[in-house]
């Protein structure tokens, strides 16, 4: 662990989060949430927000894939995305889906704010993310695909999207 520069769970929770918050509107899979804290923990983000029916944790098939970082990331539960979706609005967070949508700026032309949090909603596995939910944020990101399916894994989804944000972001405070 000290070879690899890995964090205890005191250091984690201590440390300078990343200004992003993930947000899950009604996935289903625990594995798949157990994917997002993961991913969440590896990019060191401030946390994530469970709506609707996603599970939450603790429960075995979340921890099979979490591995530990639901001891580590900060959740919160929410009965609908929209109260979640309100409440960070209200917070001062810039919420973005993401989704396939008219009028989505590709996630490569994304340039995510400086000087705000910003919090990224994640649909349905099958139905995406909400219609009310869509219309009650600032805007929608999309991922640049160029196969058939034109479809990922919210897993997959989150891992990429946070990825190039959190790329964008430390490049933008190392200029700064």
């Amino acid at each position: 662990m000290d070879e690899l520069g890995r964090k205890t769970v005191d250091e984690f929770k201590a440390a300078d989060k990343t200004p992003v918050v993930l947000v899950l509107d009604n996935v289903r899979s625990m594995h798949n949430v157990g994917s997002v804290f993961r991913t969440a923990d590896a990019f060191l983000l401030q946390g994530i927000v469970l709506c609707g029916y996603t599970p939450v944790p603790p429960h075995r098939d979340i921890n099979k894939t979490a591995l530990g970082a639901t001891e580590t990331v900060d959740w919160q539960y929410f009965p609908t995305t929209i109260e979640a979706v309100q409440a960070l609005k209200k917070a001062g967070y810039l919420i973005m889906t993401i989704e396939q949508a008219a009028g989505s700026v590709m996630l490569d032309a994304f340039t995510p704010p400086a000087t705000q949090p910003l919090a990224l909603v994640f649909g349905n596995e099958v139905s995406g993310v909400d219609a009310t939910v869509m219309k009650e944020a600032h805007g929608c990101i999309e991922i640049p695909q160029s196969g058939m399916k034109h479809s990922l894994n919210i897993s997959v989804s989150t891992g990429i999207v946070v990825w190039d944000i959190f790329v964008k972001l430390k490049a933008a405070a190392n200029k700064g």
